[in-house]
């Protein structure tokens, strides 16, 4: 009897007492994919490595197993498997397999994370701060005076946000100059310019797209979205060529200016035409606008390229997903004409039928960069002073899958095969 009674306690522990492994599935099974992210970001804060099993079960993440991973996934609200050694080997062998496009990184240490964002309270919100934070995923703001100071070594991603780097200030000023957050906004931005040894805020920005630019390429990794994408590159092209009207500057732009574009200074867009109206809330002909596209929420939306894993497999990371069909949402800067995309830029995600590119990437010198359209991927025309998205309504967007892709992209390394 007393046996007995020690064989039923030992298989009452059981699987945890025996446990090897724990599996976050990101197939249609996982409840919360936005905070699986964030739970195997944690486990890696613990000193833990994790797989990330590209392809299998919508990039499904595993690490060892602790009784405090799972208590931790289940505060979270993350669905979880614990699954044996053998398990774990028969997944990886499965993956292994030459005809099957799947592979296994390897994560070892949770990148550092910088949000260039001004210090001032925005009339918007952010995507990835909003997913950044209901993931809890830890972050730093920067801003220009960090950038000039030469603060971005210390990370291992910067996202750009919602921004400018032209010096029109958002091409608001039809409709918003008179507002308290746009003169203010104003008045910071030109006291910092002057701070640095700058007479005008477009000569800043130009000076902290460069410092981002040797960030890249250090091996940094870069991801914008909306308007910092587009501004980004025009901020290059525009190198030494003034772009702004009086209003934004105090002085007129060159007239001369578009033939002046230098496109072998850009690292996504090349032959765009810059919107030299003010007035219009538009920088160049890079976005494909509303009235372009022919499109409404209800037929809007974009595919993602399936990629192969096994080599390629630095695209594959940043496209896993549990759904290759992304219901599309607009921004300031919302699709990207392909037209105008240089040759060796990777297309990721697109709307085909209209021939644009919403998710795109390249590398540059060590580092890699990656542009996404569109303001807010649960939100599909968020307008300037509308409150944030509740991402407690959206904890499987596929869209804000994207981005956190990105965030766990800068530790993930070729796992070793067992021989």
């Amino acid at each position: 009897m007393r046996k007995l009674f020690l064989l039923l306690i030992l298989w009452t522990l059981a699987p945890s007492a025996y446990a090897s492994y724990i599996l976050l599935p990101m197939d249609n099974a996982q409840a919360n994919h936005l905070k699986a992210y964030g739970m195997t970001y944690w486990v890696l804060k613990q000193g833990v490595e994790a797989d990330w099993l590209l392809n299998y079960r919508g990039g499904s993440f595993m690490f060892k197993y602790d009784t405090k991973f799972e208590q931790e996934c289940k505060i979270r609200g993350v669905s979880y498997q614990v699954i044996s050694n053998a398990q774990s080997a028969a997944i990886l062998e499965e993956i292994a397999r030459p005809d099957a496009n799947m592979d296994a990184m390897r994560l070892d240490k949770p990148p550092k994370v910088a949000v260039y964002s001004p210090k001032s309270k925005q009339p918007w919100d952010d995507a990835v701060t909003l997913v950044l934070t209901y993931a809890e995923i830890p972050y730093d703001i920067v801003f220009d005076d960090e950038v000039m100071r030469n603060d971005l070594p210390k990370y291992d991603w910067l996202h750009l946000h919602h921004e400018d780097f032209t010096g029109q200030y958002g091409k608001f000023y039809a409709h918003y100059r008179n507002y308290p957050w746009y003169i203010e906004q104003q008045k910071e931005f030109e006291a910092c310019a002057k701070r640095h040894g700058f007479k005008k805020v477009s000569q800043l920005k130009l000076a902290v797209v460069k410092k981002i630019r040797d960030f890249c390429s250090g091996g940094g990794f870069l991801f914008a979205m909306c308007s910092a994408a587009d501004t980004y590159d025009i901020a290059l092209a525009a190198d030494g060529v003034d772009i702004c009207e009086h209003m934004y500057d105090g002085d007129p732009a060159d007239p001369q200016a578009q033939s002046k574009l230098n496109f072998k200074n850009t690292f996504a867009f090349q032959n765009f035409t810059l919107n030299r109206n003010p007035y219009e809330y538009e920088y160049s002909n890079i976005d494909n606008q509303q009235f372009e596209r022919g499109l409404t929420e209800s037929n809007d939306g974009f595919s993602l390229f399936q990629f192969s894993a096994k080599w390629d497999p630095i695209p594959t990371m940043l496209t896993q997903c549990h759904t290759y069909l992304i219901k599309g949402f607009m921004g300031q800067t919302t699709a990207f004409k392909k037209k105008l995309i240089k040759s060796d830029v990777v297309i990721m995600g697109e709307t085909k039928k209209i021939d644009e590119a919403r998710y795109i990437h390249g590398t540059f010198g060590k580092g890699t960069w990656t542009f996404y359209g569109g303001h807010d991927p649960e939100d599909y025309q968020h307008f300037v002073g509308e409150e944030p998205t509740d991402l407690n309504l959206h904890p499987t967007s596929p869209g804000y899958r994207l981005i956190l892709n990105n965030i766990l992209f800068p530790a993930a390394k070729k796992k070793k095969q067992k021989t």
